[in-house]
């Protein structure tokens, strides 16, 4: 980081934190307006009686509810596109605001339909994204969100963009803009009991990425790298015990709390390779995001441990409990041999082969792995390199 500071810090204006307060969504619902379009997630990430308890606090406040969508996969450009057109057809106007319920996928899809419903220079939201269409601009302010991540992953409830993928043809793009920064995240750990061991791993392993690749990419702030020091403290001891044990109250509370000041750091330092090409792992092998990340994370770590040993270093007293009398190079070293056995511990896949890669589509991943995320790394790969760095994975 620059020796002159400067820089801004966005973040929701609301933040709502506890076990339980699922409960005052519809109370925190009536600050942003008296009419709701609900996005919910997959079933194994919410339940029935969830979003019963939802609709019945959004009634008891009078808050009607206009369009209810269901996205059971990451959200793709045809997905905002047709519900946006739907929210469309209400009129929508001030009063009016979009909840998300549910993982990355639900409040991703809820923030672009936030936008484009009020933004129609082009029907399609493939014309917002970035680099690919025509590169537009959000005009108007998109609606408010109220998101209520059901997963402890992404950090999409603090986060100013929302990933949008294609498959014909492929890309993983993100709509950016700070007003697309939830109004309220409600973040109740509680929701993220009934979450699978097999995602529970795959969120927190994410979640652990991107407060890493925050903490040293080149786009580091002062006040995220605060937040990823919390975060990973909190995560660390925390996700083997979510997983394997999902009712364990200290570490789902843990592990809502890392995911969400992830999403904070990363909103405001950007990422790295890791995030590059799990992108493009999603679009070109359909790889579940959070799986891709874990799988990338120690393989990124290693590319850019001789830039970030410092920084290593430091996490490495903070969490692995090396000395200050520890060498800087056996202290990054201790770092990233912990999160290669947190990988194992889990249960997350450690090569490329695993799920699915084949040895053809490098040269897809290489290309399509140059995305924003990694414009955030600290180290520079050239395409030989990075396909080098795949292939070593396969």
């Amino acid at each position: 980081m620059a020796d002159t500071i400067a820089y801004d810090f966005v973040a929701p204006r609301r933040i709502a934190f506890g076990w339980g307060r699922r409960a005052e969504v519809g109370s925190l619902g009536r600050t942003l307006g008296q009419r709701a379009f609900l996005i919910s997630g997959l079933p194994a990430t919410v339940s029935p009686n969830v979003m019963g308890a939802i609709a019945h606090a959004l009634k008891a406040e009078k808050i009607a509810v206009l369009v209810t969508e269901v996205i059971t996969h990451e959200p793709e450009v045809d997905d905002v596109d047709r519900t946006a057109a739907e929210v469309r057809q209400q009129n929508p106007r001030d009063g009016d605001f979009l909840l998300a319920v549910g993982g990355g996928a639900a409040i991703d899809l809820a923030k672009a339909v936030a936008a484009m419903a009020v933004n129609d220079e082009s029907p399609t939201v493939k014309d917002y994204l970035e680099n690919v269409g025509r590169n537009l601009k959000l005009v108007h302010d998109p609606l408010p969100v109220l998101a209520v991540p059901t997963t402890a992953g992404t950090g999409a409830e603090a986060t100013r963009n929302a990933v949008i993928s294609s498959y014909d043809p492929p890309f993983k793009k993100s709509l950016r803009d700070e007003r697309l920064v939830p109004r309220i995240a409600l973040v109740d750990p509680e929701l993220t009991v009934t979450v699978p061991p097999d995602v529970t791993a795959a969120g927190g392993m994410d979640a652990i990425t991107q407060l890493i690749e925050s903490f040293v990419s080149r786009k580091a702030r002062p006040i995220p790298r605060a937040l990823c020091r919390q975060g990973l403290k909190l995560a660390l001891p925390a996700i083997t015990e979510a997983v394997d044990d999902g009712t364990s109250r200290e570490a789902r509370e843990a592990m809502s709390h890392a995911a969400l000041l992830s999403g904070m750091a990363l909103a405001n330092s950007g990422l790295g390779l890791a995030h590059g090409v799990a992108a493009a792992l999603g679009t070109h092998c359909r790889v579940p995001h959070g799986a891709a990340c874990a799988l990338m994370l120690p393989v990124a770590m290693r590319v850019n441990a001789g830039a970030c040993q410092a920084e290593f270093a430091r996490l490495a007293h903070l969490l692995v409990g090396c000395g200050p009398s520890t060498p800087a190079h056996e202290a990054a070293e201790a770092l990233i041999a912990e999160i290669e056995s947190l990988c194992e511990r889990v249960g997350t896949p450690r090569r490329l082969s695993e799920v699915g890669v084949k040895s053809e589509q490098i040269p897809a991943l290489v290309k399509s792995s140059r995305g924003s995320s990694m414009s955030g790394n600290p180290v520079e790969l050239s395409d030989e390199q990075l396909t080098t760095l795949l292939e070593g994975v396969l």
